[in-house]
């Protein structure tokens, strides 16, 4: 093929960045119909990015489009991962979706199911950390054995306090802050220990922002986790950070330690006046990883056109999902909950 023939379902925040990749950045892809059920996303799409094929109706997109279509690229609300991921299976497209894989095991365990019926389907999961260099070149690090045996995973995902009332709107739909924040975390712990997580004991709040509590949800949260090699990682979620976005990772070895974005910085500007020495932070996940999100998409999209099978496919998005879920349950149980028990 010569290009990628691309659906897009979901022109919210992030689907918009998506799709100004994937249209002016991606010569590779072409995205020949969106849908949104905003019709000011959808005018959007039509007035900046000239894309002709518009629909308000997910099922009725797919229908009349698939036989143009190559791939289905999901960035909605996660309640609607699992069943959009199905629709495209069973229409012939290859799917990338944005984390996480859904909301509950079983949804999940369904599409895994049903992904076995189309092995050569690429169904691709967007883990985007593991597309950042400075995540790549630690792992590689870690391969090569340059700090020894890896025992400990330190990383938080903490958004700009400014950003709570926009996360509230998702809040009935998003999972959870474990589920829609630190699977990220929990996917690089598992990346890094070559361990699956085998306990977890979380605790959390709502230390600022009462409003997450209506939704069964946090703002504050965090847990300290085993896995079956015998290594350990400390997770946390923050709704509440004072300075910007501010993920980061520390990996303990026997030899070594490795350290990936402890300073948020917006560029390598330093500045010095009367209050000290500073520098400016990024405000939002999309500008950290801003670089790591083009690299996704392309690396989609010349799988998919060379026949490849996907990078971070259902397999790791199933253990990364299982893991949150245990974070999840062991928050709301206050109890520590084992992740052999999650299956239903």
């Amino acid at each position: 093929m010569e290009k990628v023939r691309i659906l897009l379902a979901g022109l919210g925040r992030m689907g918009q960045s998506h799709a100004i990749n994937l249209v002016n950045k991606i010569p590779q892809a072409e995205v020949i119909a969106v849908c949104s059920i905003v019709q000011d996303e959808i005018d959007w799409a039509k007035n900046v990015l000239g894309i002709k094929g518009l629909y308000k109706n997910f099922d009725q997109m797919v229908d009349e489009k698939k036989a143009e279509a190559d791939a289905l690229y999901l960035v909605t609300s996660t309640d609607q991962h699992a069943r959009g991921i199905i629709k495209g299976l069973e229409n012939g497209l290859h799917v990338f979706c944005e984390k996480p894989l859904g909301i509950d095991i079983k949804e999940c365990l369904e599409v895994e199911q049903v992904s076995k019926k189309f092995p050569k389907l690429n169904v691709t999961l967007g883990f985007v950390r593991r597309f950042d260099p400075s995540y790549k070149y630690a792992k590689e690090l870690i391969d090569e054995g340059k700090i020894g045996r890896p025992f400990l995973v330190k990383s938080q995902t903490t958004d700009d306090d400014t950003t709570a009332p926009f996360q509230l709107k998702f809040a009935k739909t998003g999972g959870g802050a474990f589920l829609d924040m630190n699977i990220h975390d929990v996917d690089l712990a598992r990346w890094f220990l070559g361990s699956e997580m085998e306990q977890a004991t979380s605790y959390g709040g709502c230390y600022k922002h009462e409003g997450f509590g209506d939704f069964g949800d946090v703002d504050n949260a965090a847990a300290l986790t085993r896995f079956d090699n015998g290594s350990m990682a400390f997770f946390l979620a923050s709704r509440t950070a004072p300075h910007g976005h501010d993920t980061h990772t520390q990996i303990l070895g026997t030899n070594g330690i490795l350290r990936i974005g402890h300073n948020p910085r917006n560029n390598h500007v330093e500045i010095l006046d009367p209050t000290g020495v500073r520098n400016e932070c990024v405000k939002t996940f999309y500008e950290r990883f801003e670089e790591a999100f083009l690299l996704e998409a392309i690396d989609f999209v010349e799988r998919v056109k060379e026949g490849k099978g996907p990078l971070v496919g259902i397999k790791d998005a199933l253990m990364a999902q299982k893991g949150a879920i245990a974070l999840t349950k062991s928050l709301k149980e206050k109890k520590t909950i084992y992740v052999k028990d999650i299956h239903e």
